[in-house]
């Protein structure tokens, strides 16, 4: 796990292990990324990781996953951008910017954009009504999202990433598309997977136009959806076959959406997923065909399960929540070290309510964090929940401030 990776366009990775993508929930006034961000990042940097890939960037500050996201526009002030960048990349890993849509999975009182491919809403029992209503895009509409992922993928480069992730997992915007569950278009975007791919790889040839040929473009892809009726591990294979055309230089592979938290390791079709490294068998069968190197990320927390990862043919193992508990886990595991890098279990019988639970314990460690706390805490998952919703009000405000102050 501590060799160098080599990826299609000539990058290096100093090593195989990431830090994945986990939403922080902490842009500063403005939705761009502050002094918190700054150090939180430069933490995980120290850390020994080969590889940083952020939070997602929001590509349209009208659609956001959350009040606290950060929003990289075509007038967005790159210098916060650049201040970030410098921090992630100071010892050497590579840095790369996860940009997003949302698509329908948008919180109703934010007041944005809930786009979607087709009016189809979420559906979470009585937490629906917590989402917007996605109306369905126009051919005009796509061709906008399609520029703001290039016009951000370029902006990201001109302020110091050295590459991109573009999110196309866990039910935003481009997975909305992939879907049968949520795409019943009956045009060039919908019907026949072909079809349903089409925005996904029309995004990656106008970003990779963009940049240049050394900034890294990566793709983050469900391995199945989950959900019955929805995108299958059959559906992702034939998605990297269609990839396997496109000069890509690593897939990330992951699973589930806001309506089946399969990233947290809970599946809404009634499959029982691993304890740890959750999408392995996936990642291993799908990284057999595909040409670019793959990752996988979800639970991985141990250095046993890590290796165990490598040793299947995946190229890289993606930890998320493991570094929020231990930021230089890297560092940890390469002198021999093995410390306890779990948060808190959250087993309520209420399923929506424990994965904000989860989630809110971990948002909570990485503000604490990027305030200069670095020791690790057993957080009251309750406690934490309060705590969270709370500031997610205060902080959907201040939101809506900016985005009058935008029109």
């Amino acid at each position: 796990m501590f060799t160098t990776l080599s990826l299609p366009n000539g990058s290096i990775l100093p090593n195989r292990l990431a830090k994945a993508a986990m939403e922080e929930n902490m842009a500063d006034v403005g939705q761009v990324p502050g002094p918190a961000l700054h150090r939180l990042y430069q933490l995980w940097a120290q850390g020994g990781v080969g590889l940083i890939i952020t939070g997602n960037v929001m590509i349209d500050g009208r659609a956001m996953t959350g009040p606290g996201g950060v929003v990289l526009e075509v007038n967005t002030p790159l210098a916060p951008f650049k201040a970030w960048a410098r921090a992630a990349r100071q010892n050497g890993a590579q840095v790369w910017m996860q940009l997003n849509h949302p698509g329908r999975q948008v919180m109703a009182n934010m007041g944005g954009e809930a786009w979607a491919p087709s009016a189809v809403p979420v559906a979470m029992g009585k937490y629906s009504k917590l989402f917007a209503q996605p109306t369905a895009m126009s051919h005009e509409q796509i061709d906008e999202v399609i520029e703001r992922f290039a016009a951000t993928a370029y902006a990201a480069e001109k302020a110091g990433f050295t590459g991109v992730e573009i999110h196309a997992a866990h039910g935003y915007l481009l997975s909305q598309f992939l879907s049968p569950l949520t795409n019943k278009r009956n045009d060039q975007w919908g019907g026949s997977l072909a079809n349903r791919a089409r925005l996904l790889l029309d995004v990656v040839r106008t970003v990779r136009e963009r940049v240049s040929p050394g900034f890294c473009v990566a793709i983050k892809l469900n391995s199945a959806d989950f959900q019955r009726g929805g995108f299958s591990e059959k559906d992702a294979k034939q998605v990297i076959l269609l990839l396997n055309e496109l000069p890509i230089d690593l897939i990330e592979l992951s699973g589930g959406s806001y309506e089946s938290p399969a990233m947290q390791g809970n599946a809404a079709d009634g499959r029982t997923l691993a304890r740890e490294a959750y999408f392995l068998e996936f990642a291993r069968d799908l990284a057999a065909i595909a040409r670019m190197p793959v990752m996988t990320t979800g639970g991985i927390a141990r250095k046993s399960v890590a290796q165990q990862v490598l040793d299947s043919g995946v190229a890289v193992a993606g930890i998320a929540t493991a570094m929020a508990q231990v930021p230089d886990l890297p560092l940890q595991w390469k002198a021999g070290n093995e410390p306890y890098a779990l948060p808190t279990p959250v087993e309520w019988k209420n399923k929506p309510m424990a994965s904000l639970a989860r989630m809110a314990l971990v948002t909570r460690r990485l503000r604490a964090l990027g305030e200069g706390h670095s020791r690790a805490s057993r957080y009251s998952p309750l406690f934490s929940l309060i705590a969270s919703q709370l500031r997610t009000k205060r902080i959907t405000r201040r939101y809506r401030e900016w985005r009058q102050r935008q029109v």
